[in-house]
């Protein structure tokens, strides 16, 4: 039975022709896998998978995934992050908390706030990311000492949100990467139409709940929201977050877009 394997052009300009060749032959796919995205099982000969090429600073893994997971590509990730991803395809990783860490976004460089949790809208939970700075963010270049987080992210597309009522526009050309089952980056488009960049990158993967993952493939995208430094918190609890994210709506502070998953 011919094999169900995507090898984009990205990843045999890679791996190289031979190589790309031989996964497409079969001698070097698995017979099955866990998915690098949801870590359910896979199989090349009954559905349509892809090989997904992380690259670090020198080294390299090839992993698979579902295509309606992820699509076939390269990803770019530090070396760090490819060692936890060889320890999370080796099964290693543990899997549970919904809160993030500090860390820098780029290109602004600002420490930034990641927490990840379900939000309930008009009847069904969705997937979220709320991003708060521990600081004022100034604009690139400025000397002035205002915050211009909300202003930045308009700019780039993000809509104002007065309430949680309905869910936000769709933000084409930016994405949320999830590999291996946890969160690697908020990638915004590339200049002048290139390929897409980190605006937020981890330092380290950070897991998700397993609801928060099954509700990221069901929907195959990810809410938004965005604040400034102060509004929001680190609320232990969803219910926490959902009322300071309608108390920050509220007062005019809360901007938020819908970003598709692993999109390139």
């Amino acid at each position: 039975m011919p094999r169900m394997l995507d090898v984009s052009d990205e990843v045999r300009a890679e791996i190289g022709d031979e190589e790309a060749d031989r996964l497409l032959a079969g001698d070097n796919a698995p017979g099955s896998y866990d998915c690098t995205s949801c870590r359910t099982p896979g199989n090349p000969e009954h559905e349509r998978t892809s090989t997904v090429l992380f690259i670090g600073d020198e080294t390299a893994v090839l992993a698979f995934a579902h295509a309606g997971c992820l699509p076939s590509q390269v990803v770019q990730v530090t070396e760090e992050q490819l060692q936890g991803a060889v320890r999370s395809i080796g099964g290693v990783a543990g899997g549970q908390g919904a809160v993030g860490e500090p860390v820098k976004s780029v290109p602004e460089q600002a420490v930034l706030g990641v927490t990840s949790g379900l939000v309930l809208i008009t009847g069904e939970l969705h997937p979220a990311l709320v991003v708060e700075p521990t600081g004022p963010i100034v604009r690139p270049g400025s000397t002035g000492t205002g915050d211009d987080f909300l202003p930045l992210l308009i700019e780039h597309g993000f809509m104002p949100l007065p309430e949680l009522s309905a869910v936000p526009p769709v933000l084409h050309g930016w994405s949320v990467l999830l590999a291996m089952g946890q969160l690697h980056a908020v990638l915004q488009p590339g200049a002048d139409g290139g390929q897409p960049v980190a605006w937020w990158q981890a330092h380290q993967p950070l897991q998700v709940t397993e609801g928060w993952r099954a509700a990221a493939n069901k929907h195959q995208q990810v809410l938004m929201f965005a604040a400034p430094v102060g509004s929001i918190g680190r609320q232990p609890r969803e219910d926490l977050l959902r009322d300071a994210l309608d108390k920050t709506a509220a007062n005019g502070h809360l901007v938020a877009a819908t970003l598709p998953l692993a999109g390139t």
